[in-house]
């Protein structure tokens, strides 16, 4: 599906509304997708806990939308079950789809015989969507600044997980329980998944990159639900995270001498902190002539264009139990495709945990997320059950980054980066001070500068110096606004071609 912003405007203004009850505009934009034009308002109203995400439909009125609603009962009426049904199983959706159109191309001429083609055409994906996609969730996954779009019953309105606003409650409700079922439904025909009454839990990954769960009652006691994290489309780079105050450029300098040293990296933070878009983040520092292999759950890393990249993703198995390959079954095959660098979306178990730890040790750079609070806290999860690797082991992870995401405010922020000793344990360098939101040098290397030093030659001083010209460069991507992870990836590899000419 196509979005096209068409505005935005994010000036915050004062609204009351007819029953005296006061509003403030915290963003406005509109969406276009498929012809069809969507405001998007948030606001905040009095007695309301959380903003509200308003949706509505420019190009349509509200007597066409009456219209509609009646060729939408009549376009049901006439479909018998048999086709409904086929619907749900049948290979060639496209085929069946195009049926629809005709038919509701019939019902629109009738009602709206002096219409244009181009209205034509929306009205009839309007229905179409109305009647056999996702409705207006299908409007919710066309807003790019959207993160999460969560279903938890007919009973509530659908929620969002908005980048910079953070939750918002919508404005749209799903009338019934069948129809989050439906949805449900629709998701898993699409991927080859069902979900039913003895399978009610299902996890998906769409051919759009967005990561679906749904469960049905009474496993969920209040409503069916349904949970989807969006792909992002844009990702995550460097200079937004600085703009953004995410991170700051002596944080993200230092992150950059150790990938440019080939030294390994762990991303540690809790769920919703922003592990892997710092994992993204890190990739921005790639040099372009080495050969990187990704493994992930669901595709959620995007990498510049001219590396080197070979992403490959993990297949859950089909119902009778077969074809499924996991992330253990990656991490190895990738031992013997020649990466330079490894990245692996997440650690959960021993092991592949120890089948990277390996890697490290044969000179393989790997750069992997792990759920943990804290420096101390990735430590202990590494050296305890169901982890469990032996201490000393872990001393070949150079550098640990914390993200942290402040519930209150919503802020993300890089929390912690500490190195890791030769006994295993976590000597922080870096930490956010949440008084002046701030992060702030703490402690001087050890261990990193020591490697670095031993294998560059580079002395302290050296070092220093040379972070310090990674920071100018860095306020310069800032400053000129290079945000694009392609343009990055460019200034990066002339970065790495003016090392080689010296």
């Amino acid at each position: 599906m196509t979005t096209k912003e068409a505005f935005k405007t994010s000036a915050t203004e004062l609204l009351r509304t007819d029953t005296g009850k006061e509003q403030q505009l915290l963003d406005s934009y509109s969406l276009e997708t498929n012809n069809i034009v969507i405001d998007i308002r948030i606001i905040t109203i009095e007695e309301e806990a959380v903003p509200i995400y308003n949706v509505s439909i420019a190009n349509i009125s509200p007597t066409t939308r009456i219209i509609l609603e009646k060729i939408r009962q009549e376009f049901v009426s006439k479909m018998n079950i048999e086709d409904i049904q086929s619907f749900e199983t049948a290979d060639n959706l496209a085929l069946i789809k195009q049926e629809f159109r005709k038919e509701i191309r019939l019902l629109i001429n009738k009602y709206f015989p002096k219409t244009d083609e181009k209205t034509i055409n929306m009205l009839v994906n309007y229905l179409l969507e109305e009647n056999l996609g996702l409705g207006k969730i299908d409007i919710l996954l066309s807003d790019s600044r959207l993160e999460e779009i969560i279903i938890n019953s007919h009973a509530e309105p659908v929620w969002v997980y908005h980048r910079r606003l953070g939750w918002l409650k919508t404005n749209i409700v799903i009338p019934t329980e069948a129809r989050i079922r439906h949805f449900a439904t629709i998701i898993g025909r699409d991927i080859g998944k069902e979900i039913t009454n003895l399978n009610p839990l299902m996890d998906a990954h769409l051919v759009s990159g967005d990561r679906v769960n749904a469960t049905l009652m009474p496993i969920s006691n209040r409503g069916n639900t349904i949970t989807i994290r969006k792909f992002a489309e844009d990702p995550w780079t460097i200079t937004k995270f600085i703009d953004l105050g995410t991170t700051n450029t002596e944080a993200a300098a230092l992150i950059w001498l150790a990938m440019q040293n080939e030294l390994s990296i762990l991303i540690a933070g809790g769920t919703g902190s922003g592990k892997t878009s710092m994992l993204n983040v890190v990739c921005n520092f790639f040099p372009p002539n080495q050969r990187i292999v990704s493994i992930e759950d669901t595709r959620e890393l995007i990498l510049p264009g001219n590396l080197h990249w070979v992403p490959m993703e993990t297949r859950l198995p089909n119902p009778e139990g077969k074809g499924g390959v996991s992330m253990l079954d990656l991490l190895v095959n990738s031992l013997r495709m020649r990466p330079d660098r490894i990245l692996v979306g997440e650690i959960r178990r021993k092991q592949e945990a120890e089948v990277l730890l390996e890697a490290m040790h044969t000179g393989h750079s790997v750069y992997a997320t792990i759920h943990a609070n804290d420096a101390e806290e990735t430590v202990r999860r590494l050296t305890n059950p169901p982890i469990d690797i032996p201490k000393p082991m872990i001393s070949s992870i150079s550098l640990i980054v914390v993200q942290n995401r402040n519930r209150r405010n919503g802020k993300r922020r890089t929390f912690q980066i500490a190195e890791v000793t030769e006994t295993g344990d976590a000597h922080v360098l870096l930490r956010y001070n949440p008084r002046n939101d701030k992060i702030e040098r703490i402690a001087e290397s050890k261990v990193v500068y020591e490697h670095i030093s031993l294998y560059t030659g580079m002395d302290r001083a050296d070092i220093e110096k040379d972070i310090q010209e990674k920071v100018k460069i860095l306020d310069w991507l800032v400053e000129k606004k290079i945000e694009d992870v392609d343009d990055i990836g460019m200034q990066m590899a002339r970065y790495y071609m003016s090392k080689v000419k010296r």
